[in-house]
């Protein structure tokens, strides 16, 4: 009897420990059950962009994309107005150019003559670089005082050096000028002091900071210098952006009764560079404030992407006649493309290629043009190349592509 007791106790424990198990595991169970997740809600429309953050007192402004030139923004931007000394601008690009040529040496002594000195030196209302006049400087140190320090002087200088007087070398500046397709400039001195018929326009300016940023980087780079010396004398540069945004690399601030306060200025963040063009503000802050306020402004609602790799294959083509069948088509020069923010995945590349390609093609040969377009509207354009060359195929080969051709045409 004690025995089944015994054994009556020892199944009621094992039910009830049964049971204990059961409820335990389908708590864990319950809780080790994730919550369903919540249906994806669609992505909102992109916002469209807020109008351009207009300056204040400015009598003509712009704001451009580097990439593609591209104007983003802008007001009055082909009024001719008097550029003051966003002039060395200019200076400093045929200074460029001339180097490039060779007729000019980096190591050249630079005289600061007294005509520089009476016409743009400390005695003057305007900016100086503190040369000595009758002495020279190498010519680097006197581009410096020029680009740093706005001086007026040292543009003189620079443009005696270079083309014998000032005069020729305005005349050197207008040609470039007319070479970089600039419409409404006419450079009448090197410095931007006011003068009869020395004027240019936002767009303009854009298009020759432009210009400079690409064809000579090394002469742009002394814009983004903050402050120089000369002798016991150092001077800041008038660039307030400089200081405000690291991002911001150049250009160039102008300022006379005549012109009011101007800035030219850049920057570049990733692969992105904006340029804008402040012309006539009523003050300093003014010019530097409206400046930032239009290029965050673009940075914000417009994006810049590379899309196509220099001397990378994007694309293949049927060749005849050679010893590989086909050629592999790429670009010179990377490709970026620009568009407001939110609207790259809608780009569409196209090809134009010529139907019939025939070997020998040399590398780097052009080969028709690859167009991105958006909305059906090009956006940007840019030839395309053969990255490798193709050599002509063997007797029998070019004689058996020659029957097929024709029967293609047939």
């Amino acid at each position: 009897m004690t025995h089944l007791l015994a054994m009556r106790r020892q199944a009621k424990f094992l039910a009830a420990g049964l049971c204990a198990t059961l409820v335990f595991g389908t708590v864990l169970a319950q809780q080790a059950v994730p919550p369903a997740p919540k249906p994806a809600l669609p992505a909102p429309p992109p916002l469209a962009a807020p109008p351009a953050p207009k300056p204040v007192t400015a009598k003509a402004w712009l704001l451009m994309d580097d990439a593609t030139g591209k104007i983003l923004a802008g007001e009055n931007i082909d009024e001719r107005l008097e550029p003051a000394s966003i002039t060395k601008v200019m200076t400093s690009y045929v200074i460029g150019a001339e180097l490039d040529a060779g007729r000019i040496k980096a190591t050249d002594s630079v005289m600061m003559t007294e005509n520089a000195w009476r016409t743009g030196g400390a005695g003057t209302d305007g900016s100086y670089s503190g040369f000595e006049v009758n002495k020279t400087a190498p010519l680097t140190e006197m581009v410096k005082g020029m680009a740093i320090q706005s001086g007026n002087d040292a543009a003189i200088a620079l443009a005696e050096h270079t083309a014998g007087s000032e005069a020729a070398f305005a005349d050197l500046m207008n040609q470039y000028a007319a070479r970089l397709g600039l419409k409404n400039t006419r450079f009448a001195n090197a410095t931007g002091l006011s003068a009869q018929n020395h004027y240019s326009s936002a767009h303009d300016l854009a298009l020759l900071g432009r210009a400079l940023i690409r064809d000579y980087p090394e002469e742009y780079a002394y814009n983004k210098i903050r402050e120089f010396t000369v002798g016991p004398i150092t001077q800041l540069n008038r660039n307030r952006l400089l200081w405000r945004d690291e991002t911001v690399d150049g250009i160039k601030t102008g300022h006379h009764s005549g012109a009011g306060y101007c800035l030219l200025s850049s920057a570049k963040r990733g692969d992105q560079r904006l340029i804008a063009v402040v012309m006539g503000a009523a003050s300093e802050e003014e010019r530097a404030v409206d400046s930032l306020a239009l290029l965050n402004w673009g940075f914000r609602f417009n994006e810049t992407h590379r899309l196509y790799q220099a001397d990378t294959a994007i694309a293949t083509h049927k060749v005849w006649k050679g010893k590989v069948d086909e050629v592999k088509l790429g670009v010179a020069e990377p490709l970026l493309v620009s568009t407001a923010r939110g609207r790259y995945a809608d780009l569409k590349p196209q090809m134009d290629v010529p139907k019939v390609l025939e070997a020998p093609i040399k590398a780097g040969t052009a080969i028709g043009t690859v167009r991105v377009m958006l909305d059906g509207k090009v956006v940007v354009e840019a030839p395309l190349i053969a990255v490798e060359g193709v050599a002509e195929a063997g007797f029998f080969k070019r004689l058996w592509h020659e029957l097929l051709m024709w029967w293609d045409s047939v």
